[in-house]
């Protein structure tokens, strides 16, 4: 009851907030407001009179994908429509919280296999036991152990697993041909990684990181890049034998190895002076400009190399820590709201076993499906990203750890700390000490 409490009290804030907000608005004003970056990116697929709601927050070019999949289902099923609204995951939780609680939710949504704890905790997401076998038609043998215990809840089984998408490495091959590297090779300890993204930076005089005279505050081709700091810190904290808690109610940031992690990554920018300040910094954009070398980054970038006909390789992650292999993985997973009945429960059921189905084409987008009959049939020459990260995940991939209160720990939590600290605003030391700080904070409300 005090969880519920909680998060009702949570939501009808929110909800109430964008309520007062909405009414201050002219005419005008709500014409801009629907055109910023929190608006949802709305599409439509069939003119059946049954029209189901779909929310996500792939508001990229994997949306787009994924939206080609629903129009195909449409035109097979001329008796449904689907709405579907894409809005930015930073806004895309706290606006699923308000409609679950004030009982006007979409009839479909996505979320990812950690954030499970949060929303089953409170009793809004339907319980999808009877999507596999015996019951259904999915088959629990075609996933990964692990992949399978992320979706379980105090004896609950919640959601459809669509992809395993995750972290891996792109490499920029016209600039690694230019200074004479290999491209395939890829470095095998952090020093490997370090010395080959000294000779891939190079100053306005041509001069690379490891020349005398190289000048560090005229960098016109940077090595790598930090890229989004989540994945990237969770990867190497877990390859050094750490994680952000020890599962027992404890924070675990301020160790050792959460502090090697963060001071690699500080010192790519600080110390080697191979990658820019993150504040800013487009690293796609500059990628495709020529202007980096080495992108760690997720397997959604996919479309986004092949819309821009970059000449590129792809890694695994390198092994950066010094523990073990590890690699961030996460899931694109499908739910449906606890109150969900009827026709509309029947067609979304039937609209989200046609996708599950047709994952193939969604690995199209570069996310290596959840299926592994399916990640397993995926051609490299057609779909590279998908292929070598996917291979990636199922030796060394790992999931975070889910917790009730999750999207506040990584957003109100750490991710801060580590932005700050990357931005050089804070010490390795001063941002970890504080996100141990308030991360112990929040884990100590008991929930």
């Amino acid at each position: 009851m005090k969880k519920f409490l909680y998060l009702t009290v949570m939501a009808l804030l929110i909800f109430s907030t964008q309520l007062f907000a909405a009414g201050q608005q002219d005419e005008k004003a709500v014409v801009e407001v629907t055109a910023d970056e929190d608006a949802a990116i709305v599409t439509e697929a069939g003119s059946g009179d049954l029209k189901l709601i779909f929310w996500n927050g792939l508001t990229g070019s994997d949306g787009v994908t994924l939206d080609g999949i629903i129009e195909n289902y449409t035109k097979k099923n001329t008796d449904v429509s689907v709405r579907v609204e894409k809005m930015e995951w930073s806004t895309y939780f706290d606006k699923l919280l308000t409609s679950l609680v004030s009982g006007n939710p979409p009839d479909l949504f996505l979320l990812h296999e950690f954030e499970i704890p949060q929303f089953a905790s409170q009793g809004v997401l339907l319980d999808t036991s009877d999507f596999f076998k015996p019951v259904g038609p999915i088959d629990k043998k075609d996933f990964e152990p692990a992949y399978l215990k992320a979706l379980e809840y105090e004896g609950g089984f919640y959601g459809v697993p669509l992809d395993r998408h995750g972290w891996g490495v792109v490499v920029n091959n016209k600039l690694f041909h230019a200074a004479g590297i290999d491209p395939t090779m890829v470095p095998k300890n952090e020093a490997e990684f370090i010395a080959l993204a000294q000779k891939l930076t190079l100053d306005a005089s041509g001069k690379n990181a490891t020349q005398a005279g190289f000048d560090a505050k005229n960098v016109v081709q940077w090595g790598t890049h930090t890229s989004w700091l989540k994945p990237q810190f969770l990867t190497i904290l877990w390859q050094n034998g750490g994680d952000w808690t020890d599962g027992k109610g404890n924070a675990t940031l301020n160790t050792a190895a959460a502090k090697s992690s963060l001071q690699f990554l500080y010192d790519l920018i600080y110390k080697y002076h191979v990658a820019p300040i993150p504040a800013g910094f487009d690293g796609w954009q500059s990628f495709a400009n020529d202007q980096v070398a080495i992108i760690p980054e997720g397997c959604w970038m996919f479309n986004f190399l092949e819309d821009n006909k970059m000449d590129y390789s792809v890694w695994e992650y390198p092994r950066i820590g010094k523990k073990q292999a590890a690699v961030w993985t996460s899931g694109h997973v499908f739910y449906m709201p606890a109150g969900l009945s009827g026709e509309k429960l029947a067609a979304a059921k039937d609209l989200i076993n046609y996708m599950f189905n047709n994952t193939k084409e969604w690995a199209t987008a570069g996310m290596p499906p959840a299926s592994l009959s399916v990640r397993n049939s995926l051609d490299p020459a057609e779909v590279p990203i998908a292929v070598t990260y996917g291979k990636s995940f199922a030796r060394q991939g790992r999931f975070d750890q889910g917790h009730v209160a999750i999207t506040e720990i990584i957003d109100k939590g750490y991710m801060p700390e580590l932005d700050a600290c990357l931005n050089g605003l804070k010490t390795v030391d001063e941002a970890l000490n504080d996100a141990n700080d308030t991360v112990q904070s929040i884990l100590d409300r008991g929930f």
